[in-house]
C-alpha cells in the first residue's frame, strides 16, 4: 500500500480469516482503495492506538458487507501491526480497516474489558512500514471533526492511499 506518508506492506492471513482476507484483497484487486485515505488516528496512550483508513463508507467504493470472523474464531489478536476490519455491528464490515499500534487486545472478541464483546475481525498484519503507521498515528487531527467518540480523531489533512496492490 503506497500512501502519501510512505509504503506499508500487509500480509493477509486468509487461512485464519478467509472471508475477511478475501474481502480486503477484493478491494485491492478492484483498486477501490486507490485514491482513498487514512482518515482517523485514535491515541490510547503514548505511542499506542489505531489508525483507520479505507473507503470511508463512500457508496461508489464499497462492496456488500461481509460476515463477521471474530478473533475467538480465527485465533488472531490485535497486537502491534494487526490489521482489522472496521464495522458498526457484526456483519456490517465493508471497506474500512484499522491498524493497531501497540497492543490493542480490548478489540479482540470475548476479552475482559473488551471495547465490543464481539470484537473486530483481524485478518493480517503489517510486515513492513510500521514507522509509516506510527507517523500516521502522530499526525495532526481536527479538534472539531468527527462524531461521538471519533470527535477529535479525524486526520487533518488526510493521508492519501495512493495505491494498493498485491506484491508479486
Amino acid at each position: 500500500m503506497q500512501t502519501s506518508a510512505g509504503t506499508i506492506v500487509i500480509e493477509v492471513n486468509d487461512r485464519a480469516a478467509p472471508i475477511t482476507g478475501a474481502n480486503f484483497l477484493k478491494y485491492v484487486d478492484e483498486h477501490r482503495f486507490d485514491g482513498a485515505s487514512f482518515y482517523r488516528a485514535m491515541s490510547a496512550g503514548a505511542g499506542v492506538g489505531l489508525v483507520q483508513g479505507g473507503t470511508n463508507n463512500d457508496p461508489a467504493r464499497i462492496l456488500p458487507p461481509i460476515a463477521h470472523e471474530p478473533t475467538t474464531q480465527t485465533g488472531l489478536s490485535h497486537r502491534d501491526g494487526a490489521i482489522s476490519m472496521a464495522r458498526y455491528a457484526p456483519g456490517t464490515a465493508t471497506g474500512d480497516f484499522f491498524i493497531a499500534v501497540g497492543p490493542m487486545t480490548p478489540y479482540d472478541a470475548g476479552r475482559p474489558y473488551s471495547v465490543d464483546p464481539d470484537g473486530f475481525a483481524v485478518f493480517g498484519k503489517v510486515v513492513e512500514g510500521m514507522d509509516v503507521v506510527r507517523s500516521v498515528l502522530a499526525a495532526p487531527t481536527s479538534p472539531t471533526e468527527g462524531e461521538g467518540v471519533m470527535r477529535g480523531q479525524m486526520l487533518e489533512p488526510r493521508i492519501a492511499i495512493v495505491s494498493a496492490t498485491r506484491a508479486p
